[in-house]
């Protein structure tokens, strides 16, 4: 993976460096009293919220005095501000290239005409605050190279202290090899000797564990590399910084990067997931997209307050790992009124039911609990059980609380289906729904309904009501699905609907949908997986690539499949994190492959791969890095329905993971 911004070879002679540099007075001697008190209390006592560019803008021409304006005021008529979004943040090229002849930092005249004061003049007139950035190095991260604060950091604090800046983003690209707790505590007492307030931002992307000691230097700190805009690089950031919960906290937060909402490289479901995960995770919310084009969906997502009051949740604790069996992530996080916000995450490709129950997400022992979905805004009682089928790629994120008021609402209502809804093409197909009560009290005059495309036959094969469905009891009905003749393979919206009264006799609408995907049966006997149509492809960079390594940008810009330099004419390339599901229909029995990191990379990348069979693991590999060569894997998958290929990008990031499925065969 090539990073948004390149970053320079680290030079490690680091006391040559720090010689030079005090020698020349340009960096302060490391003070033996302890750091002065910081000026002003309850700095980022909750994760900060606002907008970065960096993630739609980079370097380009559009990042400038107008756009930040016009942020600003998109913060207040779209309701972002009273969301809780207060900071807009100035991420690289801002500045000149060059400092002046005093040493001082120099706004660019053409992005910035009127200067950086104007702009923080601005943005605070409008009741937000304005955000700044720089690197604790020589230079910035961008290309262009622009000025670093290293050396020059009471200088640098002055100077944004004096031009009203309330947050430093302070990078870490360019740091000529010095000490990381150094320069940022450096930059650190700088900050505080301005006597103004200004949250501290700490980027060095995890590589020295800021978690262990960054909690009395910044209030933030980031616990990664960069994110992108895909899945892949979501997922695996999301697993790097789900284990760090127990350092974050009031005033200390752990930091997984800024949002890629609406930007376009993932769908609206997976933006979903994104901001409902780094909600639970309490990370900072900070909006990437240019908000002057978002799509209304974009704003939604952005702007659900009831998503974002998890995020801003006054105790301040992380979410924590319920468990993650098969991709079906359950992340709970304690609420200051002590209720449990509860995100049921769908990792895989196909819908799949996430389950968890109020006691293993430590709530007390109750007659019942309220379960309130965040994203449906309804609430809902339940005695204990917590579920839901989630889509692809999906999130449900719930609030659920032992209140006492729980008889008060209807009963959760469960909506599934017994297994993935595959038609193979020209023969119909018998899918079983289901309809459980999860809650306390009985669902009544329940009816279910599943309906499908325009020219598709759905007929009920058994019923599909019941007078009263009482806790814990399901109404399964069979329905045969009938494509039109000739319908093309692919993926096909339904929708499995139940209406039904509480004991109150409110009536309750509930809907779950559902894709179908017309599918032709594998052939008999061994063939290629490559030459083979897959059910779905998602992962890192790039494309998935037929026969070719992954390349990493556009489709067929990959080389011949090389592990260890030995050329395969056959297999997928791909990039982590990444999962490739085929078909099988019950009908094969092995998958072979020779497995490793693609030599396009160099002495780069470090994968895992996976074989699963349905939701079991039916082989693996430890962590494979450029240095070794390919490892056979063969997997048992007999009677699976679907085979998926997984690469884990192991544990360290999806640098550089370019992946090869050589020789990939199916035998059915």
């Amino acid at each position: 993976m090539r990073h948004p911004r390149p970053r320079t070879h680290r030079i490690r002679a680091a006391a040559l460096l720090l010689t030079a540099l005090l020698s020349a007075g340009g960096l302060a001697a490391p003070a033996t009293a302890a750091p002065p008190a910081a000026p002003a209390e309850g700095l980022a006592l909750t994760p900060p919220m606002g907008f970065n560019n960096w993630n739609s803008t980079h370097c380009r021409a559009e990042f400038n005095e107008d756009m930040v304006k016009g942020i600003a005021d998109l913060f207040v008529t779209k309701g972002l501000k009273d969301a809780g979004y207060q900071y807009v943040n100035l991420d690289d090229c801002w500045a000149l290239p060059q400092r002046n002849a005093d040493g001082k930092l120099v706004p660019d005249p053409a992005r910035f005409p009127h200067g950086i004061s104007a702009v923080a003049d601005y943005v605070h007139a409008k009741g937000l605050k304005l955000g700044i950035y720089t690197s604790a190095g020589t230079k910035t991260c961008d290309g262009a190279g622009f000025p670093g604060a290293l050396g020059h950091e009471e200088s640098d604090a002055r100077q944004f202290a004096d031009w009203g800046v309330d947050y430093l983003k302070y990078d870490n690209c360019n740091n000529q090899g010095v000490d990381a707790r150094l320069r940022y505590r450096t930059m650190r007492d700088a900050l505080r000797a301005t006597g103004r307030p200004i949250v501290y931002s700490i980027c060095e992307w995890g590589e020295n564990k800021p978690w262990e000691w960054a909690s009395d230097v910044g209030q933030l700190w980031r616990t990664t590399g960069d994110i992108s805009d895909n899945w892949g690089s979501m997922l695996s950031i999301l697993k790097q910084n789900l284990p760090l919960a127990p350092y974050a906290g009031p005033g200390h937060w752990n930091d997984p990067d800024m949002l890629e909402v609406g930007n376009g490289g993932m769908t609206d479901t997976e933006y979903r997931s994104h901001f409902s995960l780094w909600a639970v995770m309490a990370a900072p919310l900070l909006i990437g997209t240019d908000l002057r084009t978002a799509s209304p969906a974009t704003l939604d997502i952005l702007g659900n307050k009831e998503v974002i009051a998890v995020d801003q949740d006054p105790l301040g604790r992380q979410g924590t790992v319920v468990s993650s069996a098969g991709g079906r992530w359950v992340v709970a996080k304690e609420m200051a009124d002590g209720s449990r916000a509860v995100a049921l995450f769908n990792e895989s490709g196909t819908a799949q039911r996430v389950a968890t129950s109020a006691a293993a997400v430590g709530l007390p022992r109750a007659p019942g609990y309220t379960q309130r979905d965040l994203w449906q805004h309804r609430d809902a009682n339940t005695a204990g059980t917590i579920a839901a089928t989630v889509p692809a790629h999906g999130t449900v994120l719930l609030r659920v609380s032992a209140d006492g008021q729980w008889a008060e609402h209807p009963p959760a209502v469960e909506l599934g289906l017994d297994e993935a809804a595959f038609i193979e093409r020209d023969a119909p197909a018998t899918l079983t729904g289901t309809v459980t009560d999860l809650g306390r009290t009985p669902a009544r005059e329940v009816s279910a309904a599943l309906t499908g495309p325009d020219g598709w036959t759905v007929r009920a094969l058994s019923p599909a009501t019941a007078a009263t469905l009482p806790s814990g009891a399901s109404l399964r009905t069979r329905w045969r699905v009938t494509a039109p003749p000739g319908t093309p393979v692919g993926s096909y919206a339904f929708s499995l609907r139940v209406r039904y009264r509480s004991p109150a006799g409110e009536r309750v609408t509930s809907e779950l949908p559902v894709t179908a995907s017309v599918v032709v049966p594998p052939p008999s006997g061994t063939s290629y997986l490559s030459d083979l149509p897959w059910l779905s492809a998602a992962g890192g960079w790039g494309p998935v690539e037929r026969d070719t390594s992954n390349g990493e940008d556009a489709a067929g810009d990959g080389s011949p499949l090389t592990i260890g330099s030995t050329v395969y004419a056959k297999g997928l390339g791909v990039h982590a994190a990444n999962e490739v599901a085929y078909y099988a229909g019950r009908r094969c029995a092995k998958v072979t492959a020779e497995v490793g990191v693609d030599d396009e990379k160099g002495a780069k990348g470090s994968v895992a791969f996976e074989i699963w069979a349905d939701g079991v693991k039916a082989a693996s590999t430890g962590v494979l890095t450029n240095v070794d060569a390919a490892e056979p894997l063969t997997a048992d998958v007999t009677g699976a329905r679907v085979v998926r290929l997984v690469v884990t990008d192991g544990g360290d990031g999806i640098d550089s993971d370019h992946a090869d499925w050589a020789d990939a065969r199916l035998s059915c």
